[in-house]
């Protein structure tokens, strides 16, 4: 995250305490992911009110939880105000054009959030290591990627970056459960168990990608993911905090016509109405 110095702080996986655990049973987990389910459709509702835009990232190593997440991320969520991008491979028209290109028509509109699953950092990850994109293309794009955030942080877009990170002995562990269960079955890929082998040359890009593309508008978050439990948590607690930051998140005033109609057909007095109102739109609950 940015410090006050304008520098942001490096991220060194090898660092991050996986042993982290704040949640030893269900009920401490399900009330704190309530409490914070809560805030984030608060927060929606106030960017739906003022128009604002949200980009969310996440990057990981494969069986890491992005999905868990994000399904925990957008439950409470009013589906008009979000939509979750899963990214693939690009097609071959996508491949013709600049590889920015296909993320440009995904940002999104007035009120809403656009959540990335796999992001335009696919360039200097997965494009780097497995050579889909040779040294000039994945070294230009790390200015290229810095621009378009930039671009979007002063059209007034709040971007927030997770990188979810699990060791390779809990990745193993995750593949072996997904072999095992026919309904997870389908997650694993040639490609996934490939990967494995070249695991120090994806913690070298992550890093890499972290150090120039962490910047004080658009800072990476890493997130130690072996416990579901934390890793779920931390990613909403870095979701509301960043989206939250310098917003007023109180319900708006009510509308004085709407208020009249509603006493006249619900039987309640106007000046009740509107004063509650008043109330809400000064952040008393």
């Amino acid at each position: 995250m940015a410090e006050k110095s304008g520098k942001v702080a490096k991220i060194r996986l090898a660092k991050l305490d996986q042993n982290t655990t704040r949640y030893d049973n269900a009920e401490d987990y399900d009330r704190r992911l309530g409490k914070l389910q809560k805030e984030l459709l608060h927060i929606q509702q106030t960017y739906w009110h003022e128009k604002r835009r949200a980009i969310i990232v996440f990057e990981g190593w494969d069986a890491a939880g992005k999905g868990g997440a994000i399904r925990r991320m957008t439950e409470p969520l009013d589906p008009r105000g979000f939509h979750v991008w899963p990214i693939s491979a690009p097609t071959p028209e996508e491949q013709s054009k600049h590889y920015l290109y296909r993320f440009w028509t995904k940002l999104p509109g007035a009120g809403s959030f656009a959540i990335f699953d796999r992001s335009w950092y696919g360039r200097v990850l997965v494009e780097r290591v497995e050579k889909f994109a040779n040294k000039d293309q994945w070294k230009r794009a790390y200015d290229e990627i810095n621009e378009f955030e930039r671009l979007l942080a002063d059209d007034g877009a709040r971007i927030v970056k997770l990188f979810l990170h699990i060791t390779p002995d809990e990745q193993l562990e995750r593949f072996r459960e997904r072999m095992k269960n026919p309904y997870k079955r389908w997650k694993l890929t040639e490609e996934d168990l490939r990967n494995r082998a070249k695991w120090d040359d994806y913690v070298k890009a992550t890093e890499t990608m972290f150090d120039r593309t962490s910047t004080p508008h658009a800072p990476w978050h890493a997130v130690e993911a072996n416990s579901k439990w934390h890793a779920r948590i931390k990613v909403l607690e870095i979701v509301t905090a960043a989206l939250k930051e310098g917003v007023n998140i109180a319900p708006p005033p009510i509308d004085i016509n709407v208020a009249k109609m509603a006493a006249e057909v619900l039987g309640i007095h106007p000046d009740l109405v509107v004063a509650n109102g008043e109330n809400g739109a000064n952040g008393k609950r």
